[in-house]
């Protein structure tokens, strides 16, 4: 990579759940509508990432847990964090709101398995994928820890979020961090926006959000790290993102060693069957 890595911090403790993210992203990359999928269980119309949603706005309802008060404002923090839906009265629920994407990992699995190179790393280190050399063949869904890759039903082929990188390449942050009025979605250099992360984690900490934590920030984990990161309110399971997430294609070195070992055998096995029976014809 020539250029310094960049990523997304999306703070949920200040989005509003307004979904300009998702709107700005479609318009940009003139993603096709995909209609609007209301469940009857939430305010959310979008359910989940997907071939035509890049940027998915979760809604999550739930019964406000015992003690905890309304979000407080954080002194010098001028954004507000509307998770808490209590309303004039008080109330026993509240809303946590986040906007999901992909996360870009360090560790790609969907790179690993693709036998086109459509998927490739950018020099932001971004991971894209080329639909012009997109063969459909799929490898990539099941291949990803987070669910984001899908295939679009007319054609096969895979879509998921670009980071827009053709703003990139000319300067310009993403559409959806440019786009969002309350800052939940930050980009820029990598390292940059880790730091940024920890002090508002201990803002908030101060402040006795005690729930409030990072998720895919530490470059240790089982993806070494994720480009798009998130500090969440409650267990990434809430929100629906899996707790431990491990790059899918770790175990295939060692999966083709012992295939190896397996084929040698095989074949020493087939050699010594091979020489047996030729002492045998000799002895005749």
């Amino acid at each position: 990579m020539s250029q310094e890595r960049v990523g997304f911090f999306t703070d949920t403790s200040v989005c509003i759940g307004c979904k300009a993210c998702e709107v700005a992203c479609k318009e940009w990359n003139a993603i096709p509508e995909d209609g609007l999928s209301l469940t009857g269980m939430s305010y959310d119309n979008t359910q989940a990432l997907g071939a035509s949603t890049w940027r998915h706005v979760a809604f999550i309802e739930q019964p406000r847990p015992e003690g905890r008060t309304r979000l407080p404002l954080v002194e010098g923090d001028a954004r507000d964090g509307n998770q808490d839906a209590e309303g004039a009265a008080g109330g026993d629920m509240r809303w946590l709101m986040s906007s999901d994407v992909c996360k870009h990992c360090t560790h790609a699995a969907c790179l690993d398995v693709c036998p086109t190179g459509s998927l490739f790393r950018t020099e932001f280190g971004t991971v894209v994928v080329q639909e012009d050399i997109c063969n459909g063949c799929g490898y990539c869904v099941p291949a990803c820890p987070y669910g984001v890759i899908e295939q679009r039903p007319h054609d096969g082929r895979a879509f998921k979020c670009t980071m827009c990188y053709d703003r990139l390449g000319a300067g310009q942050e993403p559409a959806c961090a440019k786009a969002c009025p309350t800052e939940s979605i930050q980009f820029g250099p990598l390292d940059e926006l880790r730091e940024r992360a920890a002090l508002r984690v201990d803002q908030l900490h101060e402040a006795g959000v005690t729930d409030a934590r990072l998720y895919g920030h530490d470059p240790d984990d089982g993806v070494g790290g994720d480009g798009a990161f998130f500090l969440l309110l409650d267990e990434p399971e809430v929100y629906g993102l899996p707790p431990d997430p491990v790059v899918t294609t770790r175990d295939l070195p060692e999966m083709w060693k012992h295939a190896g070992v397996a084929a040698v055998s095989l074949l020493g096995g087939i050699a010594a069957c091979f020489a047996l029976a030729g002492a045998g014809r000799g002895r005749r």
